[in-house]
């Protein structure tokens, strides 16, 4: 059983490695939406910071099903 528990853990550690990638593709967006329209860089770094907060929620969520099935009592 510990042996399944440790290749669950593993597996649920991707939604980590993905939210980290979404994060990349996000600030990669607004630098280049902000490079083609300087004048909208405070509405453009309001919509980047709100989908960089989803990405970390999925992140941190993730995070917790990690810490969850490593130290869950079972």
């Amino acid at each position: 059983m510990r042996f399944a528990r440790l290749i669950a853990t593993g597996t649920a550690t991707c939604s980590i490695i993905g939210s980290a990638i979404g994060v990349g593709i996000i600030f990669a967006g607004f630098l280049e939406a902000f490079a083609k329209n300087p004048e909208l860089e405070k509405s453009l770094f309001q919509y980047t910071l709100l989908g960089f907060a989803l990405c970390e929620a999925i992140g941190v969520a993730g995070l917790g099903i990690v810490f969850m099935l490593f130290f869950g009592d079972s």
